[in-house]
């Protein structure tokens, strides 16, 4: 009995340990906020932070369902994401603010029409309920106008492109790659409006579970020791070129189409992001953009019932960072 007991202790203590051997997984996608951890990934920054971790690539959209399905410890979503993927189910803490928008997420106009005021009466392709809606209500409502001025019609982003050059819609709202696509595949088009118009509407962010945060804070805060090193490769001189080649691979572009990329994204390190992290009300706040964005999800009936905002952030860890 007593030997039985001791193998069942010791079983349990190497189904423990393995448990605890574990690599961190974090779905990533193609925004380049979120490409720039294949720096840390390649630069092999995670083994020198000494955390294991398993970043796993994947379409946006599909990254969120793998979230919410619990095959991830972790995510890279926008905040406004984040409150949808928490509001269905899927609860997230936001650890870390990646990046603002800052250019890349665009309304892009056929030939002929030069501002927001000229889409009046016009058609524009948007996916309805996601970030590039929101931008279009903050572009319109900046310009004294309403979505009522324009009739929206419900495109997903990534066919906005061929939307536009099909003469189906006047404008179209998209984020890169496919913002810039659509410039390129309709001659004569225009960016009328952009997130550098109002810095702040998007943040991205990588967000946890409540569980693995709670388990592993040790970790994530190396985690984000890794990014910071990761901003700092990008950033310096020396390394910068290889940084963008990195980045550019992972989404199979040259590096000096992914440079333009970079430039419409202000890529922070963690002292830069904890200017955001203050409680505000705002875009310059991600606790004050969130609530926004909160607003505009119930409005549009994304989901239901507002969300409690300061439980999906803790900048405590970016905090400790610095």
């Amino acid at each position: 009995m007593v030997k039985r007991l001791i193998a069942t202790v010791f079983a349990g203590l190497a189904l423990a340990s393995s448990a605890m051997a574990e690599p961190l997984k974090i779905g990533y996608s193609d925004w380049p906020g979120w490409v720039t951890w294949e720096i840390a990934i390649e630069k092999n920054m995670f083994e020198e932070v000494g955390v294991d971790v398993e970043f796993e690539w994947f379409d946006y959209v599909a990254s969120m369902d793998a979230f919410a399905a619990g095959q991830l410890d972790a995510v890279t979503m926008t905040n406004g994401d984040a409150l949808v993927t928490g509001a269905t189910g899927a609860q997230n803490v936001m650890i870390l603010i990646n990046d603002y928008s800052n250019g890349n997420d665009m309304i892009v106009a056929a030939p002929g029409i030069s501002s927001i005021k000229e889409l009046k009466g016009k058609k524009v392709g948007v996916e309805i309920g996601f970030v590039g809606h929101l931008l279009l209500l903050n572009a319109l409502e900046k310009n004294g106008m309403t979505e009522k001025d324009v009739e929206l019609v419900n495109v997903p982003t990534n066919e906005t492109p061929q939307v536009l050059a099909s003469g189906q819609v006047d404008a179209i709202v998209a984020w890169q790659p496919n913002s810039g696509q659509a410039l390129t595949l309709v001659p004569g088009s225009t960016r009328i409006y952009s997130s550098k118009d109002e810095p702040g509407l998007i943040y991205d962010v990588l967000a946890v579970t409540p569980s693995s945060l709670a388990q592993h804070q040790e970790e994530w805060t190396k985690v984000i020791k890794a990014w910071d090193m990761a901003v700092a490769y990008l950033n310096d001189e020396s390394t910068r070129d290889e940084a963008i080649s990195i980045m550019a691979a992972r989404v199979g572009l040259s590096p000096d189409e992914y440079k333009g990329f970079i430039d419409g994204t202000k890529i922070m390190s963690t002292k830069e992001a904890m200017a955001f992290a203050e409680k505000a009300d705002g875009f310059t706040s991600i606790y004050g953009s969130s609530k926004i964005a909160d607003d505009f999800n119930v409005a549009n009936d994304v989901y239901k019932d507002a969300q409690p905002i300061d439980s999906y952030i803790d900048m405590s860890l970016m905090k400790a960072a610095n």
